[in-house]
This record gives C-alpha cells, structure tokens and sequence, in this order.
C-alpha cells in the first residue's frame, strides 16, 4: 500500500491542491464543491504521475531506480490500471461539481496522458505542457469559485515559475533521457543555453511579482512574502549558472520548489 501512496507522489500532487485551496481562501469560498474539487486535483494529478512513471519505465532505471515501478514494488501494468481509475474517478469528482469543471479535468487528464506517452520528449512542447497544466489548476480553482480572471493571472505566474523548474530538471536528466532518444531543449540546445532559459524566466517572475501589488490584486502583505520567493529565484539562478552537475542541478530544483511555495504562500497573505 505504501508504494501505491509513493508512486503518486504526494507532495507534488499537494501542489496542485494549494492552487484551489488559495483560489477558495482568496475568494473565501468554503462550500461542498471546493472540497470536491480538491480531492479530484489530487486524484487526477496522482494519476499523471503514475501515467508518466508507467511510460518512463526505462528512464527511470537509471534515472531514479528506487521509484515503485523500476525497484519492482509495483507491476508495470497495475500502475496502468491504477492511474486509470483515478482519472475516472477525478473526471466523475469533476462533472458533479459543473459541466464546464468536468470538461476541463478531461482536458487536462488528456493532456497528462499525451505528455507521458509523447510530448515529453519533444523540445520544450513537454515542458510548456506541464507548465500548462500547472496553470490550468488555478483556472479550475477559479472556475470553481466563480473567479475565473484572477484564476488565469495567477496561472500566467505558475506557468512561467514551472516552465523554469521544468527546464532545470530536464537539464539535471540529460543522461537518462538521452538513453531514450529523447528531445529535450538541454540535449538538442546543451546544457548551458537551458540553465540560461530558465535563469531568464526566473527573472521574468521576479519583474512581474510587484504587478499583483501595483494593480491592487493583492496588498502589501503579498509584497512583504514575495520579495522572499524573488531572493530565493535569484538565488537558484546564481547556482545553477555556477555548475551545471546533476547534485548542483537537483539542488537547484528543489530550491526552486520552495521558492514556488512560498509564492503561493504570498497570494493566500496578500489577501488578509
């Protein structure tokens, strides 16, 4: 049972339960459907983990070989099985709360299962997939709330923060994912221009942060919180422009995580 909770990577599955728990608390919406919609995010977002384990079975035998699947813990085919009763059940979650929420939990299991079997491995479109994905869990958040505008501005910051993170981590896999052939922007542009990409994206972040302040989206507490995530962007970019190894590259990813965190963190103050 604990590989089957393992596998579904919990913490990252989380993240994507804070953007509709900051959407409800934001808008201060505490009815049935935001529970719903909290467990279908966890469940579908779960279940592309899964997917994407299933599909990078041979990656991860070199990549991360204490995963569920490449130690042996779990077979193969019942991960598939597996994430495709969780999507079912996220897309049903979906539908009782709204047609439009339901379509969109399709759309974004469709986009999970495509990105496992193909688009991961093609330059960037991967990484812009996952980013979109990130995004679109603050759009459904707002759609849940009857916020879809602030949903979507606040989709544009986790895109771009994601599609940072992405980039780095598909610059720490170089060496498993060029066993598989695969295309991403660090193997087919190096590892150098990659780390450059995403140090320029972080900057972007960090630029456009005060906005939600200026345009009195949020209020000063949110400035206070984020200028933290903004040192710590600008502190990854300083390490990952320093050393380009897998150790230095993961540090960095994780940093990065954190910095995302506490990002999040600013929106939920920003509005107290």
């Amino acid at each position: 049972m604990k590989s089957y909770i393992e596998i579904l990577r919990p913490t990252n599955a989380l993240m994507a339960v804070i953007a509709v728990v900051l959407m409800a608390f934001i808008n201060r919406y505490y009815m049935w459907p935001a529970i719903l919609g909290i467990i279908a995010v966890f469940l579908a977002t779960g279940a592309g983990n899964v997917i994407n384990d299933y599909c990078d079975y041979e990656i991860d035998k070199i990549n991360k070989p204490n995963r569920p699947i490449p130690s042996g813990r779990i077979k193969r085919i019942n991960a598939l099985y597996y994430s495709l009763i969780l999507f079912i059940i996220a897309i049903i979650l979906g539908f009782i709360i709204s047609i439009p929420v339901g379509l969109l939990v399709v759309i974004c299991t469709l986009l999970m299962i495509l990105y496992a079997y193909d688009l991961k491995k093609r330059t960037l479109i991967g990484n812009i997939c996952v980013s979109l994905l990130t995004a679109l869990t603050f759009v459904y958040g707002g759609m849940i709330v009857s916020d879809v505008t602030l949903g979507v501005i606040l989709g544009v910051f986790a895109f771009i923060m994601t599609l940072s993170r992405e980039i780095i981590k598909d610059t720490e896999d170089i060496k498993g994912d060029k066993l598989e052939n695969a295309k991403t922007f660090p193997i087919i542009y190096g590892a150098k221009k990659a780390v450059y990409l995403a140090v320029i994206l972080n900057i972007i972040t960090c630029l456009l942060s005060p906005l939600l302040y200026i345009y009195h989206i949020f209020n000063i507490g949110y400035l206070v919180i984020v200028i933290i995530a903004d040192i710590m962007f600008i502190y990854t970019a300083y390490m990952a422009l320093g050393s380009y190894s897998e150790k230095n590259l993961h540090k960095v990813s994780k940093y990065m995580k954190i910095a995302m965190c506490i990002a999040f963190v600013s929106f939920a103050i920003g509005t107290i």
